[in-house]
This record gives C-alpha cells, sequence and structure tokens, in this order.
C-alpha cells in the first residue's frame, strides 16, 4: 500500500474503504472483509450517519468490538448533513448527529468528520462553532466536505481555525466532468461546461485531497463500467492493460485516478474481500501518460 497526507496533514493509505454496503453483512463476512483491508495496508475506513439509516455504522462498531486492537490501526471517517428532505448544516444538528456516529460505532472520537452535500440555508458561523466545539472536545480530529465547489468550501470552513483537508466528490475513468472541463477550456464542446467551478485546480493550489466516491460508476448512480456493454473501447484497453500489469482490469481503473497528481483517493465500496485485494494492487501500477490518455479517449472522449 502507498501513503498520503490528507491536506497535506493527516497521513493516511492511498485507496480507503466505504461502509456503505455492509448494513446487512453477517459477523463473520465483515470480520473478514475489514482484516483483509487491514492486511492489504489499508487504514482508513469512510461512513455516513445515513447509510443503512445508521445500521452500517453500527455494524462497523460491532466489528471493532470484537477485533482486539482494530480501532488504535486505523482511521474513521464520518459524513453527516442529510436529513429528511432537507440538508441541515445547524450547530445543533452538526452536534447531534456526531454524537450519534460516535454512539453507534462505539468509538470516543472521529479522526475525520465531513459535511454531506451543500447546504444553501448553512450559516457559517454556527459552522465554525460547531467545529471548534468537536476539536476542542476530542470528538473530531480534522474536518471535511462532500460535493462542495471551491467557494462554498471557504464559506463552509470561513469561521473555523483549522483547514478543511478534504472534499469528496464522484469521480471516476467514465463520469469526471472536472477533468472534462478542464481539457476543453476555450471550446463550445458540452465537455468545456465548468460545473464544480474548478475544484480540480482549487484542490491542488490548496493541498485539499479529493476523494473520489464511485470510483467505477458511470453517470449518477447508473452502473459500474469495467465489463459493461456501454463501454467497449474503454473495456478492450482496461483489459490489455491489466494483462500488461497481471492486474484486474477494476485495478487499471483504479491506478487511473492515482495517477492524477491532485491525489485523489478513491473509496472503494466493495464487500468482497476477494474484489478488494484484486482492487488494492493499483497502487503498484503508475500508468505511463500514454496508457492514461488512451484510457480516457476510450471512455468516447475527444481532446480539442
Amino acid at each position: 500500500m502507498k501513503y498520503l497526507k490528507l491536506g497535506g496533514v493527516l497521513p493516511a493509505s492511498a485507496i480507503a474503504l466505504g461502509a456503505m454496503r455492509i448494513a446487512d453483512m453477517s459477523n463473520k463476512c465483515v470480520d473478514r472483509l475489514l482484516g483483509c483491508a487491514v492486511e492489504s495496508g489499508i487504514n482508513f475506513f469512510d461512513h455516513a450517519d445515513i447509510y443503512g439509516n445508521g445500521r452500517s455504522e453500527e455494524v462497523f462498531g460491532n466489528a471493532l468490538k470484537r477485533i482486539s486492537g482494530l480501532r488504535e490501526k486505523i482511521l474513521i471517517q464520518s459524513k453527516c448533513g442529510i436529513r429528511q428532505g432537507m440538508y441541515d448544516f445547524s450547530k445543533e444538528y452538526i452536534l447531534s448527529s456526531v454524537d450519534g456516529i460516535l454512539s453507534r460505532l462505539q468509538i470516543d472520537y472521529l479522526d475525520v468528520l465531513l459535511l454531506h452535500r451543500p447546504d444553501t440555508l448553512m450559516d457559517e458561523f454556527e459552522v465554525g462553532e460547531a467545529f471548534e466545539t468537536l476539536l476542542q472536545s476530542g470528538k473530531v480530529r480534522y474536518f471535511g466536505v462532500s460535493n462542495q465547489s471551491p467557494l462554498q468550501m471557504e464559506l463552509t470552513g470561513s469561521e473555523f481555525s483549522g483547514k478543511l483537508l478534504v472534499n469528496q466528490m464522484q469521480i471516476s475513468l467514465a463520469n469526471c466532468p472536472m477533468i472534462d472541463a478542464g481539457l476543453n477550456v476555450n471550446t463550445m464542446f458540452p465537455e468545456g461546461i465548468v460545473r464544480d467551478n474548478g475544484l480540480l485546480e482549487y484542490a491542488r493550489l490548496h493541498h485539499i485531497t479529493l476523494q473520489a466516491w464511485s470510483p467505477l460508476q458511470y453517470g449518477f448512480f447508473e452502473g459500474n463500467f469495467v465489463g459493461s456493454d456501454r463501454y467497449p473501447e474503454l473495456n478492450k484497453k482496461l483489459n490489455q492493460l491489466a494483462e500488461k500489469y497481471n492486474v484486474t482490469p477494476v485495478a487499471i481503473a483504479i491506478a487511473w485516478l492515482l495517477r492524477h497528481p491532485v491525489g485523489i483517493q478513491p473509496i472503494l465500496g466493495t464487500t468482497s474481500d476477494i474484489h478488494l485485494q484484486e482492487a488494492v494492487k493499483a497502487v503498484e501500477i503508475e500508468l505511463t501518460r500514454e496508457e492514461w490518455y488512451e484510457l480516457y479517449l476510450s471512455v468516447g472522449k475527444r481532446l480539442p
């Protein structure tokens, strides 16, 4: 496993494991998955209070109790801010959400807390107060956001004394509008539309880590592009490179994200220890410039 520093500050594995789908897994399967992750070098685990309506955190917390010494070996991140029919970044809701997260996970502190989706009714002073309270109480060590533009990040963290380390965004080889826009500047092509207000460049300038959710998906939860008939040329290229590097096509797709100099930390959503072992081999691969662009073009993209 290779490691990076989230936000230039917090050492973490270059690949993380997401816990969204573990809510209905048996104890045996969860223990095997977590054991495989740690053995593979993964020390970063991503949660959200809405995953499984909180059940995913409960399942993970029970595993922490069963597996001696696991908490001390890993970093735990969770997210809050999504409520039924609304988003809520109020101080009261953030604080109560963290208490619920800690209770379900059966831990004393979170390593990272992200605010989930932008709340247009946000009061930045309340967010700052909530973050300061959590930091001073020791309940949260570091903070970040998910699905925010650069100016939204600036506003969210404007009344907080610390730095926002992370922005978790949907990014994959088949769904990367932030990369498309940068390659199609000064064109009238649809790919040149800037949908995130220059987040890629902002993250590089401010040393913010971009975490990639759904790193194997195309569209908005439309499906996995690996092996999909919708992307024949892409899969042909993935298979060619998989054979060259003696890995699976999934590892090549993850390696494509890791190759970008912004510093992307893919969040794997697999619940299979076998698939996890295959995917983490991506860290052993550094695609050439030619291979990276060939993969990009094989999706059906173009260069102006």
